[in-house]
């Protein structure tokens, strides 16, 4: 009988601990349940208990004066060139034309926006946490503020900031047309940086993320550290 009390007087005074770590680690759990089933080729980085404290973290290089400053002066001409040679060279493969309906998402400043707009895609928009009127409206990519497919092409090179991949990859299927193209420049020879919520070294991973589209082609790139652009196309 009393071995009986204390292990009845042992399960009530645990409970309340067991609730309070739970509670505690709940974010923790949800964070660290977003690497794909332990891919070795696409690792979620750790050291973010909340959603929150990812978003501070991304909030700190946008919001990074002395980067804003830069984005607009000394780095604007040069990324719209370089911008404008790749969306030029999507135009020449056929997969986005000048009626196409773009987006750039984490944009930033909008170099990317501008770029499409001189070469002749004059409706495309782009999407960061911080926005940049009239390039740039303020969205997350991991629930974009868009209806469901609308968009004929969406381009994007920060795969890499993704907490969650599959969000970013299921939002990016939902928002695109049927027959839609999605644009990604990554990263695998390389690490990105410090800002990276993610590591991809291969683009396996992205054929799983990617379900509701195929594969259309891949080749090397030279963009801003990037040295790959995958390209998908929703299937109709």
């Amino acid at each position: 009988m009393t071995i009986s009390k204390f292990i009845f007087f042992g399960v009530l005074i645990s409970i309340p601990i067991l609730l309070f770590l739970f509670n505690r680690s709940s974010s923790s759990a949800l964070i660290s349940a977003t690497t794909l089933k332990s891919d070795s080729d696409l690792k979620i980085r750790p050291g973010y208990a909340t959603y929150d404290s990812y978003i501070k973290k991304q909030l700190n290089k946008t919001l990074n004066p002395k980067l804003r400053k830069i984005w607009t002066t000394r780095d604007w001409d040069r990324k719209i060139q370089v911008f404008s040679k790749f969306f030029g060279e999507l135009k020449t493969r056929k997969l986005v034309s000048d009626s196409s309906k773009v987006l750039c998402i984490g944009a930033r400043m909008g170099q990317e926006v501008e770029a499409l707009k001189r070469v002749g895609i004059p409706d495309s928009i782009g999407m960061d946490l911080v926005p940049y009127p009239p390039l740039v409206v303020k969205g997350d990519f991991h629930n974009q503020p868009f209806d469901d497919q609308i968009f004929d092409l969406e381009f994007s090179n920060v795969f890499d900031h993704a907490l969650f991949p599959e969000k970013f990859v299921a939002e990016i299927e939902r928002t695109l047309k049927p027959g839609g193209v999605c644009v990604l420049h990554v990263a695998l020879s390389k690490r990105a940086d410090k800002y990276s919520a993610n590591d991809l070294y291969s683009i396996e991973p992205l054929k799983k993320l990617f379900k509701w589209s195929e594969l259309v082609q891949t080749r090397t790139v030279d963009g801003f550290g990037l040295d790959t652009e995958v390209v998908f196309r929703k299937k109709r």
